[in-house]
């Protein structure tokens, strides 16, 4: 494993609506904060529905992918930066923010898919995948799926990595959940302001770094659409127990691909112990824990999350997928002597 300086075709008609800022009316998918002038803010109707995203820079693409119940709002510190040099793409997954929602499958692979038709439809064949916490196990599954349109993966605080979960996401899958966000969501910011850090001194619930970004996700939820994909994506991932869908088993297919690691050293959301882990199993990995940072660094540590973030982008080369046929012999099992198929299933590559 590498660890990185811690301070540093398939076709579908489209139609694609561009503004400088959102018009959808919904406040929470505006980007603020400093953005490269060329950044702009746009919708595309896709067959999964109409998407709203950001675009940013020029150069390699480099998607984004937020997390659950979020919108692409949270990469608004770094997303300048980083379309220094790269094409940025910052969606909202589907019911999220300013995203239709889609017509009924919240599943990661469904985002994987409408992902995959978001960065066809733009013109790109391959990209830099990056998602932050259930966006993570987003890019895993699109890794896994797509493969010849992976170029990296960054996991940011990453979800799908072991099942272990704080409780008050393990709570969203129970029976009241709807109604019980619901309530929390319509609270007067100034009150969720001033209760939440009392979850923050509760080990294992909430740390103090996060605050800020756990009330502006959970004011997110009062709007009804955002608040119903809340539940609905949750309840493919997570049940009372914790985490169910776990990559895993799947890691032996990352091996040739180039993929950060970035944690924050204080995630009482995801236990740092999954990266640690996970990278004990994938040794070429690049890591970056990000000191005094919870489970947003992206959000309350930019300045620490961004020189790894770069460092990594430029000191790899995009991957690139074997052809078709070189691929499919690289799984398929062997046949035995004399040309007889043994009947059994390829064994597994983890």
């Amino acid at each position: 494993m590498q660890t990185l300086p811690k301070q540093m075709p398939m076709t579908a008609t489209v139609a694609i609506h561009e503004a400088a800022l959102d018009t959808s009316g919904d406040t929470i998918t505006t980007i603020t904060g400093p953005v490269v002038a060329s950044a702009r803010s746009s919708r595309i109707d896709l067959p999964c529905g109409s998407i709203a995203y950001t675009t940013a820079g020029s150069g390699e693409p480099l998607l984004l992918i937020h997390g659950l119940g979020g919108t692409r709002h949270t990469w608004r510190h770094v997303i300048d930066t980083l379309a220094a040099t790269h094409t940025v793409i910052a969606p909202d997954l589907p019911g999220h923010g300013g995203s239709n929602a889609p017509g009924g499958d919240y599943s990661l692979g469904a985002h994987a898919c409408a992902l995959r038709d978001l960065l066809v439809a733009l013109g790109h064949t391959s990209a830099t995948i990056a998602g932050h916490s259930l966006g993570g196990g987003i890019g895993l599954q699109f890794a896994y799926q797509f493969p010849e349109r992976t170029e990296r993966l960054i996991l940011i605080s990453s979800g799908g990595l072991g099942p272990q979960l704080n409780p008050i996401l393990r709570a969203a899958t129970l029976p009241a959940a709807y109604l019980a966000v619901a309530g929390l969501a319509h609270l007067p910011r100034p009150l969720t302001r001033a209760l939440l850090p009392a979850l923050s001194v509760l080990p294992g619930l909430l740390a103090h770094q996060d605050v800020g970004a756990v009330v502006d996700a959970l004011h997110g939820l009062a709007d009804v659409r955002q608040r119903h994909a809340f539940i609905r994506t949750a309840r493919t991932v997570i049940d009372w127990r914790g985490q169910t869908v776990c990559a895993a088993g799947h890691l032996g297919l990352l091996e040739q691909l180039p993929v950060l690691l970035a944690w924050g050293a204080n995630d009482q959301t995801i236990p740092p112990q999954h990266q640690h882990a996970f990278a004990r199993r994938l040794p070429t990995a690049h890591l970056a824990e990000i000191a005094d940072a919870g489970h947003f660094p992206h959000e309350t540590a930019p300045q620490r999350l961004l020189p790894p973030l770069q460092t990594f982008l430029a000191s790899t080369q995009p991957f690139r997928y074997p052809p078709p046929a070189k691929a499919a012999r690289r799984h398929l099992p062997r046949a035995r002597a004399g040309g007889h198929h043994a009947g059994r299933h390829p064994r597994s590559q983890s």
